[in-house]
């Protein structure tokens, strides 16, 4: 199955009723939050006479019997917000206690906002009926036939920088391709994004570096404005506004990268990445957050699936940048700012991206 995300173009009646359900499931879900924050407390004091740890059902028949009745706003939206809210909870808690992630935290009111909806989705063109709002809108004048043949019971939709999306699984075979050619060394950097052993360059849009005075403006605007006021608001958007701007850039170019990696490369190498580690290094952290090196790794994953490629992935501790692509011969001696490869031993002059890349594909050659 693959998740088919796309913009509404709402009006003020169903921005308020979305707001509604999001707000629900948000107050749904810190209820749920400080219930358990409670139980852990009194366990903590108590050991001899513990209490069970509540489950999504328990919290939710709690909700239901004494928050529900209390607040007839929580009948103006669909049931499913609030159950899927808590749902959500217990498997924040159960990565939390499986040393995964950090405790969960209380939600507040922002931009991001999202909430669950259950029941019978229908599509006709660009419109979307949905359970307890009716027949919305979207931005995109056709929708792909596969989604209108197979559309799904659920979906989610969330809010980002004043705008609502809607999210939903469909049924997908992926298409069989003939790939062009054979396997490819894919070396990701700062400077380029990405340099492949054939010798093409896919160039690094710098989104966040690009806005970075402007960025800054809109966070000094932020600060001036008092908490809770219109202006406050009207601030906080348009800085969510450029974040999502920056954000949506970037993925674009990984996408780019990653579409023709998988649709013309029987096999794509690539080098497993510290990349939490890289971040630790203050005057390339910006730079390399600005890249997206998890976000390229997961995309191409899932996209070699589809398309039917394989991808290796080279150890991290493989000397890919210090290895001579023509002798093997590694030049331990190799600083981050040689962006030139000189190879003292067979007179090797290269680019260090190229070499690096032509090296993580023969890498997997000799080994197989």
């Amino acid at each position: 199955m693959i998740s088919f995300k796309t913009e509404l173009k709402l009006n003020n009646k169903q921005r308020t009723i979305m707001a509604k359900h999001a707000g629900v499931a948000r107050h749904a879900y810190n209820w749920g939050l400080a219930i358990c924050k409670e139980i852990l407390d009194y366990n903590q004091a108590n050991p001899e006479n513990k209490q069970k740890f509540p489950s999504a059902i328990d919290l939710h028949k709690r909700l239901v019997a004494e928050v529900k009745s209390q607040n007839q706003w929580y009948y103006e939206v669909s049931k499913c917000s609030p159950q899927q809210a808590l749902r959500d909870l217990r498997i924040a808690w159960d990565r939390s206690f499986n040393k995964i992630a950090k405790p969960p935290r209380f939600k507040k009111k922002n931009n991001r906002d999202s909430f669950y909806l259950e029941g019978n989705i229908q599509i006709k063109g660009n419109k979307i009926k949905l359970p307890r709002i009716g027949w919305v809108k979207t931005y995109e004048k056709f929708i792909p036939s596969i989604l209108v043949k197979k559309s799904g019971s659920n979906c989610v939709i969330s809010k980002r920088a004043n705008r609502w999306f809607i999210s939903y699984k469909v049924d997908y075979e992926p298409e069989k391709i003939e790939h062009p050619f054979g396997r490819v060394g894919c070396d990701i950097g700062i400077k380029k994004l990405a340099t492949l052993s054939n010798g093409l360059v896919f160039p690094n849009v710098k989104a966040y570096r690009t806005v970075k005075k402007k960025l800054a403006h809109l966070q000094r605007e932020l600060s001036r404005k008092v908490k809770g006021s219109t202006n406050y608001k009207r601030a906080s958007v348009k800085l969510a506004k450029l974040h999502y701007r920056i954000s949506c850039i970037r993925k674009d170019a990984i996408h780019k990268l990653t579409h023709y990696l998988t649709k013309n490369h029987s096999e794509v190498v690539i080098e497993d990445l510290n990349v939490s580690g890289m971040l630790q290094n203050h005057r390339l952290a910006s730079a390399i957050a600005d890249c997206g090196f998890y976000e390229f790794r997961r995309q191409l994953e899932y996209k070699c699936d589809w398309y039917g490629a394989i991808l290796h992935i080279v150890d991290r501790c493989f000397p890919s940048s210090k290895t001579c692509s023509n002798c093997n011969e590694i030049k331990s001696d190799l600083k981050l700012k040689d962006r030139t490869f000189n190879c003292s031993y067979c007179g090797l002059i290269i680019d260090r991206d190229l070499n690096a890349s032509i090296n993580l594909e023969n890498a997997v050659s000799s080994t197989v």
